[in-house]
């Protein structure tokens, strides 16, 4: 059984996900209009992932016969200046979110929650590989720059994500 607190902070990172899912269509939406559709799949894909992240909470809270309680969104940034400024909130929000999992893993720690333990640290690994990915992507923005038939490549390649 959840501790009070750690029960109040699961709960806090469902809408943290949920959020992320929001925050990702919307890059997603900034990248259609911007004519990158490669970029608008590769958000669209990541808002899905967003979401499942949240139901695995859900469904961690309610397997343990506890209350989940759904909370409002605040409305995600919806204006990018460039695609390596989309990808850098991205990873800034990536860094968040971990921050985050780790907060939820030290409480569990604290409180000898070892069900609790043994469920973030699938989020602890899912962490490293999301700022990975943003990071990688970052990168080879910088290295070939955002302009014609390059962004256009990068963008091809974003269209093939399929997870």
């Amino acid at each position: 059984m959840l501790s009070k607190k750690l029960l109040k902070e699961m709960n806090d990172q469902i809408k943290h996900e949920m959020f992320s899912a929001n925050y990702y269509l919307a890059m997603s939406a900034w990248c259609h209009d911007q004519n990158l559709p490669g970029f608008a799949h590769f958000f669209k894909v990541q808002a899905q992932e967003e979401n499942m992240h949240a139901m695995k909470f859900f469904n961690f809270i309610d397997e343990l016969g506890q209350r989940v309680v759904i909370q409002g969104l605040d409305e995600p940034t919806n204006e990018f200046e460039s695609i390596q400024a989309v990808f850098e909130a991205a990873f800034e929000h990536e860094q968040f979110v971990t921050k985050r999992i780790h907060f939820l893993m030290e409480m569990a720690l604290a409180d000898k929650d070892y069900p609790a333990v043994s469920f973030l640290n699938w989020f602890v690994d899912e962490q490293v590989e999301e700022e990975d990915t943003m990071r990688s992507i970052i990168d080879k923005i910088k290295m070939v720059g955002a302009k014609g038939h390059i962004l256009y490549l990068l963008d091809k390649e974003m269209a093939a994500r399929t997870e």
